[in-house]
């Protein structure tokens, strides 16, 4: 009884892990394909002309309303992920929160710090292995390096100055998501981004966090 019993705890645990390493990468992935399906859908219902009935003014009400209120909501997407370092594939959506949840389905925004493209620390976070793995590769960055993030309205593209790889930090380290990263009282007078990922394979209380600056910003429309 005691090896059967030994026997099935083994076979739980061996696939539990193997859920986490591959499984939760499966559901994931459609999970991202589906988020950035979504985000283009309403992007392009919320670019659809409206009514011609309705006075401008309310229009553009209407339409900053929405847009604030998805921007703001918990979960939401809110834009797009590429690097091309990580090939001409790699597109990953970012949505608004770093719970367990929404760090399943794509890229976190840290909602406490700057929208992309704003003056202030545009900060996220994102897994290195397991649930779609979006920053498997982060630590590769090089300074210089390009990462773009695409809105409903415009296309920002940063530039790495501080590599991944060359600072790793503890979980509790807030600094790093400062509007000027480390200087808590210093006003920010440029759009940064922030990114955050585990410094270890697996789950580890250590950060990896590289910082970019943003380089150009391309109107949509």
């Amino acid at each position: 009884m005691v090896g059967v019993v030994v026997l099935v705890l083994g076979l739980g645990a061996f696939g539990w892990v193997g859920y986490q390493l591959f499984g939760t990468n499966v559901v994931s992935q459609r999970a991202f394909s589906a988020e950035k399906n979504g985000l283009r859908a309403q992007w392009q219902r919320e670019s659809t002309p409206p009514n011609a009935k309705a006075s401008a003014k309310s229009k553009a009400k209407s339409k900053a309303t929405a847009s604030a209120k998805v921007a703001t909501a918990p979960g939401a997407a809110i834009g797009l992920l590429r690097v091309p370092a990580f090939g001409a594939g790699y597109e990953v959506p970012i949505l608004n929160g770093t719970d367990l949840d929404t760090l399943s389905r794509g890229v976190g925004h840290y909602s406490a710090t700057a929208l992309p493209g704003q003056i202030g620390n545009f900060a996220v976070a994102g897994h290195r292995v397991t649930h779609g793995q979006p920053f498997a590769k982060l630590l590769e960055l090089d300074k210089g390096d390009e990462v773009v993030v695409e809105t409903k309205t415009a296309i920002y593209t940063y530039v790495v100055d501080a590599a991944p790889r060359d600072l790793t930090v503890k979980a509790s380290a807030s600094w790093v998501l400062d509007a000027v990263p480390g200087k808590p009282k210093e006003a920010p007078t440029q759009a940064l981004l922030t990114l955050t990922t585990c410094q270890d394979l697996f789950h580890s209380p250590d950060r990896s966090v590289g910082f970019a600056h943003l380089a150009s910003t391309k109107n949509k429309g």
